[in-house]
């Protein structure tokens, strides 16, 4: 396993979904890419697939009934692998077409949607695989480079006033409702962005980890352009 593909200690490098999967996550390593370059055309079975809703949910029997050219067809059969091997490991993949995802504009000192660096939380030990196959890929931050919002003072001062409660259920609170999972970057933060054909398991949150959870979130779309999207 190579760790320094990517420059960044955070990120392990592997050429197996054998090693995806087996490799441990440590120390600072909370991310691990399965490197591909991968052929086919992408561009055309999104191009085919229909928009029903803005995050549309594309099934397998979908994907059997495109129309596609020999190129479209090598890009159909590199996506069906990807379920299958995913499933057989026991995860739920979802592969979705996107528009794009609903923004949290409730409070204007805060955003928990998934366009603010975030992580993700479990009861359960498990781990997050995304692979963007096309259109604009997530960004992921080393963990010294953003402060948890909930603890920049003045975005703290605003949620205990919205709180309006005892203090001893302040933090029960802020879990409540997700604010604790959403990360601001520092100012010198360098993200890594995840780019198209890596399949990624980057670790979650939950009571057995041994690492800090992969802070990650969704890119803004390209102009014009759909994103096809492997996650689970």
């Amino acid at each position: 396993m190579n760790n320094t593909f990517f420059g960044s200690h955070q990120i392990g490098v592997v050429t197996t979904f054998s090693e995806l999967v087996n490799t441990a996550f440590e120390g600072s390593m909370n991310a691990i890419c399965w490197d591909r370059k991968l052929d086919g055309d992408f561009k055309e079975i999104v191009s085919k697939l229909q928009l029903r809703e803005n995050v549309t949910e594309v099934s397998i029997e979908d994907l059997l009934v495109l129309q596609l050219t020999e190129e479209g067809n090598t890009a159909r059969e590199i996506i069906l692998n990807d379920l299958q091997l995913l499933t057989d490991f026991g995860a739920l993949p979802t592969l979705n077409l996107l528009k794009y995802y609903e923004r949290d504009d409730e409070l204007d000192f805060i955003s928990t949607d998934v366009y603010s660096y975030h992580v993700d939380r479990s009861p359960v030990g498990t781990n997050t695989f995304l692979c963007t196959y096309y259109g604009a890929a997530s960004d992921i931050l080393p963990n010294d480079q953003a402060v948890q919002k909930i603890l920049i003072p003045e975005i703290r001062e605003k949620l205990k006033a919205l709180h309006d409660g005892p203090e001893e259920e302040f933090e029960s609170f802020l879990e409540e409702y997700f604010f604790d999972l959403h990360y601001q970057p520092k100012p010198d933060a360098e993200p890594v962005n995840l780019g198209q054909g890596h399949l990624w398991r980057i670790a979650v949150d939950h009571p057995d980890q041994k690492v800090l959870p992969c802070v990650h979130r969704a890119p803004v779309e390209n102009d014009g352009e759909y994103r096809l999207l492997l996650i689970c």
